[in-house]
C-alpha cells in the first residue's frame, strides 16, 4: 500500500509533512531533484504515474500517484486526482506562510512587470516571485511551494485565456494585493471577444473586492478605474498629480526614462509601452516603503531578457527583438513604438498572432493598414494568418512559412537598419538572429 488515500479534511496535514519533509517539488522525471515530492500529473496525451517508480530511483522522497497500479510500498501517497491535491497543498502551504502576496495579471506585459516588481523590492525584503511563466493552474501552485518560512514577499503571475480561470487562481493563491497590467486584444478565441477579456480578468477584481483587499491602480487606464470600483486602492499616474505615485517625464527614444520625485530614472527598456509596467513597480515599491534611491538603482540595473524587448546589435544593425509573444494590441504598441524612434533604414520582420478565432483575418488586416501609414524601409510578414490577407505593396513581402523566409533571408546583406522583430511564442521569430 501506498502512504494513504488523500482526502483534503482528513490528510492534508499528511500530504504537507511529506511536502516539508522534501526539498522541492517536480512534475518532470527529466528535472528529479534528490528527495523531491514528485507529483504524478495526467494530460490528454501522458500519465505520469507510470513515472512514480522511475523518480523513485532517481532520487525522489515520495512520488503523488493517483493510480493504485502504481503504489510503492513507503515512497508513494495514493490521492483521488494529482493535480487537485497539488493545488489544495499550494493553498495550504500559502495560509500556513501567512506572507503578503502580491498577484498580477492582464493581457500584456505581465512577465516583464513581475521582473520590475520583484527587482525593486528585492532591494529590500527576500521575494520569491514566478519563475519564468508558470503562470496557470499547475504553475501556480508550483509558485506558492517554492515559497518558504524566509520568504518576505511573493509574486504571482496569473494567466488565462477563458472565463473562470483568473477567479480559479486567485482562489488557490489567495493574493492580498492585486494588479492588472491592461485589458487588451489577447485569447480572444477562448475569452469570446474583447469584453470576454475584460471581464475575464477583472475576476481578480471581484476577488479582491470581496475578500477586502487592495488593488495597485493605473489611474491613467479609465477601463481599470471603471472595473476596480469598491476597492481600496493605492495609485499611480503621469498624468494626475493627485495620484498616490506620480510620474513625470516619461519618454523613450528608445530607453524609458522617467522622473520620480526629482529623482532621474534612466532605464534599459525600450518602448513607451514599458513605462507604465515601471510605473506600476515604483507604486508597488513605494508602497513597501522601499527607498527610492534603492528603486532608481534596481530600475537601472533591469536589463529585458527572454526575447522581451531585447536590444541588440549585430552586425552594424540595432535589432529589437520582441519575438516572446504577440496579440494585436501589443502589436500596435510595438509598431507605434519603433516608428517614434529616430533613426532611417527601419525594417520590420512580425509574425501570425495566433488565438484570435474569429478575429484573426480582420486584426491581421489592421496590422498590414498600420504598416503601410508608416515611413519604413521594408516589412516581412511571416505565417499563414498573415499570408492569407496579403496584399500588393512594394514595401511589404509576405512569407507563408518561416522556411520560406529564411531562404530570402540568407541571400540578403543587412548594415546599419533598426530592425523589430515581433511574432506570437509558437512562430519562434527569434531564429530570425541567425540569419541576419
Amino acid at each position: 500500500m501506498g502512504l494513504f488515500l488523500f482526502n483534503y479534511s482528513m490528510n492534508i496535514e499528511k500530504l504537507y509533512g511529506a511536502f516539508l519533509e522534501s526539498r522541492t517539488v517536480s512534475t518532470d522525471t527529466r528535472k528529479i531533484v534528490k528527495d523531491c515530492i514528485f507529483f504524478c500529473l495526467k494530460g490528454q496525451n501522458f500519465n505520469a504515474n507510470i513515472f512514480a517508480k522511475n523518480a523513485i530511483e532517481s532520487g525522489a522522497k515520495y512520488a503523488v500517484i493517483d493510480d493504485s497500479n502504481y503504489e510503492i510500498e513507503g515512497k508513494t501517497i495514493l490521492v483521488s486526482n494529482v493535480l487537485v491535491a497539488l493545488q489544495q497543498l499550494a493553498t495550504h502551504h500559502r495560509v500556513v506562510l501567512n506572507l503578503p502576496i502580491i498577484a498580477l495579471t492582464g493581457s500584456n506585459g505581465k512577465t516583464t512587470t513581475k521582473e520590475l516588481i520583484h527587482s525593486v523590492l528585492a532591494k529590500r525584503y527576500r521575494v520569491n516571485a514566478t519563475s519564468g511563466n508558470l503562470n496557470n493552474h499547475i504553475g501556480v501552485p508550483l509558485t506558492l511551494l517554492s515559497f518558504n518560512k524566509d520568504t518576505d514577499i511573493g509574486i504571482v503571475e496569473m494567466g488565462a485565456n477563458h472565463q473562470k480561470e483568473i477567479e480559479f487562481l486567485c482562489n488557490i493563491a489567495k493574493p492580498n494585493y492585486g494588479y492588472i497590467t491592461n485589458f487588451g486584444k489577447a485569447h480572444l478565441e477562448g475569452f469570446g471577444g474583447v469584453e470576454g477579456v475584460i471581464k475575464g480578468k477583472s475576476e481578480m477584481y471581484t476577488y479582491l473586492r470581496e475578500n477586502q483587499q487592495k488593488v495597485f491602480l493605473n489611474l491613467d487606464d479609465i477601463l481599470q478605474i471603471q472595473n476596480s470600483k469598491f476597492i481600496d486602492s493605492i495609485t499611480f499616474s503621469d498624468k494626475l498629480p493627485n495620484a498616490d505615485v506620480f510620474i513625470s517625464n516619461v519618454s523613450a527614444n528608445p530607453f524609458v526614462s522617467i522622473m520620480y520625485d526629482g529623482i532621474a530614472i534612466k532605464t534599459k527598456m525600450i518602448g513607451l509601452y514599458n513605462a507604465t509596467n515601471i510605473m506600476a513597480a515604483i507604486c508597488i515599491a513605494n508602497y513597501f516603503s522601499v527607498p527610492i534611491p534603492d528603486m532608481q538603482s534596481a530600475l537601472q540595473e533591469y536589463t529585458p531578457e527572454n526575447n522581451r524587448s531585447q536590444l541588440i546589435v549585430k552586425n552594424g544593425n540595432e535589432i529589437i527583438l520582441d519575438a516572446y509573444n504577440a496579440n494585436p494590441s501589443s502589436m500596435k504598441l510595438a509598431l507605434e513604438n519603433f516608428n517614434s524612434l529616430d533613426g532611417e533604414n527601419k525594417i520590420c520582420i512580425l509574425g501570425d498572432m495566433f488565438e484570435l478565432g474569429d478575429e484573426s483575418g480582420k486584426e491581421h488586416e489592421l496590422v498590414i493598414s498600420q504598416i503601410i501609414n508608416y515611413n519604413l524601409q521594408n516589412t516581412f510578414f511571416i505565417g499563414s494568418n498573415f499570408f492569407a490577407v496579403k496584399n500588393e505593396n512594394k514595401k511589404i513581402i509576405f512569407f507563408e512559412t518561416f522556411e520560406t523566409f529564411k531562404i530570402f533571408l540568407e541571400q540578403q546583406t543587412w548594415n546599419k537598419k533598426k530592425i523589430l522583430i515581433k511574432g506570437s511564442r509558437g512562430i519562434e521569430l527569434e531564429r530570425t538572429l541567425e540569419f541576419i
